[in-house]
Order: structure tokens, then C-alpha cells, then sequence
């Protein structure tokens, strides 16, 4: 999941292709016990090795789960940003367009949250990015 905060560039891309490159846990431990099972006989695995390879396994998982737990904290700060904004008058950029208006309320998406943004003429702009605003005025 990405997360957009205020005033940061789009980047589309970058979550589909760290998904793909990663590997599983299954699929480390299935790798890891053919390893084992198809070892030759005369020339049985070193320890030393064994045991690195389950330390690079242990040190990955933390990892894994480090960035599990920091992808979420960036979840809840983009929500609380969001939320911050609420009756705030902001500068959108929209298509290009540079836009002032009131956020009138916060959606939260899968992806996100999306804010819907008044403008002083009434029109409403509706699925605003966090990365679509460029100025909250105090």
C-alpha cells in the first residue's frame, strides 16, 4: 500500500513492484528443506552454513516485519493528517490547476484518504489526494 502524505510526488509504480520481487515464508522454508532433501549424502551440508542461512532467515523476517509495522504508522499518520484538515482552507493542485478551497470531508479508501475540497466559487472537488495539496493556509 502506498501512502501519500501532504505535498509529496505520485509514485504509481513503486508498490506493484516490490510485491512481485519479494519472496514468501513458505516459499523460503519449502526452498530451504529441498535443500536438505536432495543435499548429497557424501558431502552433507556444513553447519556453519546451516546455521547462517537461518540466521539470514530470521534477519529477513524482522525486516519483513519491521516494514509491515512502519507501512502501518505511515497509514495512521496520512489518516491523521487527513483528519487535521477538516475545515481547513487549502491550495489544491488539481489537473494542473491551481485551486483554493475549505476541505469539507475525508473519505478513507483502501489506498487512502481522499478529501473533497469547496472552492469560494462552490464548485466541489472530490477525490483529492494528500499529495494534491500544496498549501494549507493557517
Amino acid at each position: 500500500m502506498t501512502v501519500d502524505s501532504i505535498g509529496t510526488v505520485l509514485n504509481p509504480s513503486s508498490g506493484t513492484a516490490t510485491a512481485q520481487n519479494t519472496i514468501q515464508q513458505e516459499d523460503f522454508i519449502r526452498l530451504f528443506l529441498s535443500q536438505l532433501q536432495f543435499q548429497d549424502p557424501m558431502e552433507p551440508l556444513d553447519n556453519r552454513e546451516f546455521l547462517a542461512q537461518l540466521a539470514q532467515f530470521s534477519n529477513l523476517e524482522q525486516s519483513r516485519q519491521t516494514s509491515q509495522n512502519t507501512e502501518g504508522m505511515l497509514a495512521m499518520e496520512s489518516a491523521s493528517q487527513a483528519l487535521a484538515l477538516l475545515d481547513r482552507d487549502v491550495e489544491v493542485q488539481n489537473a494542473g490547476v491551481a485551486s483554493s478551497g475549505t476541505v469539507t470531508a475525508v473519505r478513507f479508501t483502501p489506498t487512502g484518504p481522499d478529501l473533497t475540497v469547496q472552492t469560494a466559487s462552490g464548485q466541489v472537488l472530490v477525490n483529492i489526494r494528500l499529495s494534491q495539496i500544496s498549501l494549507v493556509k493557517p
